[in-house]
């Protein structure tokens, strides 16, 4: 890891333990609205920014009902979960970010989630110090798994793409990722990578504190 310039993280699945919350959520509004499985709707949407996420989910709701009202309603369901209570760490978060941080590699968070939320939601799990830099899905017009969002927080951190190591549980980020030219690694939450995304040669890991024993050939 000491060759790594910068550690770029994604954040819900990978650093929080958010994503269970939010299926919790969304299998909760396909129940309220007699809806059935809308699984693969929702795995559409993990790791994409509001406005993608909007587009997939009126897709993905097309001929059954309004989109604006199931994302009301579920986003007020997700809120009943995560308001208020700090969102759990996933394993081994905790210490890997103390490791990087006794490494003296800078860390930024690199979401699809908006700024604020992000904020909010690192705040609450007592990590928003490890970091150096959030770069929200706000800040970029085009979502994971465009590379954009990685792009823009390589140049804000001062360093080359090829000398960061972005870890990644979603497909959608892993691609924005590689996409970007950098090192990558995939601890997967709710959804294993299919053949399609392991073709891309990244790293597959399960916990994120294999990392720190696993050997990098770095540019």
């Amino acid at each position: 890891m000491q060759n790594f310039n910068a550690v770029l993280f994604d954040m819900d699945g990978l650093l929080l333990d958010s994503e269970k919350l939010a299926l919790a959520a969304f299998e909760s509004t396909c129940a309220r609205f007699e809806l059935g499985d809308l699984s693969h709707v929702f795995t559409r949407l993990v790791g994409t920014n509001t406005a993608l996420g909007k587009t997939l989910l009126r897709e993905g709701l097309a001929g059954i009902m309004d989109a604006e009202v199931f994302a009301a309603q579920w986003q007020t369901q997700y809120r009943a979960l995560t308001e208020d209570t700090p969102i759990p760490l996933m394993p081994g978060v905790a210490a890997f970010l103390k490791h990087t941080t006794a490494l003296n590699i800078p860390m930024a968070v690199v979401t699809s989630s908006t700024s604020a939320q992000a904020k909010h939601k690192l705040t609450q799990a007592g990590i928003l110090d490890y970091f150096r830099l959030i770069v929200g899905g706000d800040q970029v017009m085009q979502s994971k798994p465009a590379p954009e969002i990685y792009l823009l927080a390589a140049a804000r951190m001062a360093v080359e793409p090829a000398t960061c190591l972005a870890l990644e549980d979603s497909a959608n980020g892993v691609k924005a990722a590689v996409a970007a030219g950098m090192t990558v690694v995939q601890i997967p939450d709710l959804v294993p990578p299919d053949d399609e995304l392991l073709a891309l040669g990244h790293t597959v890991l399960d916990n994120i504190m294999a990392v720190t024993n696993n050997e990098f050939i770095c540019a």
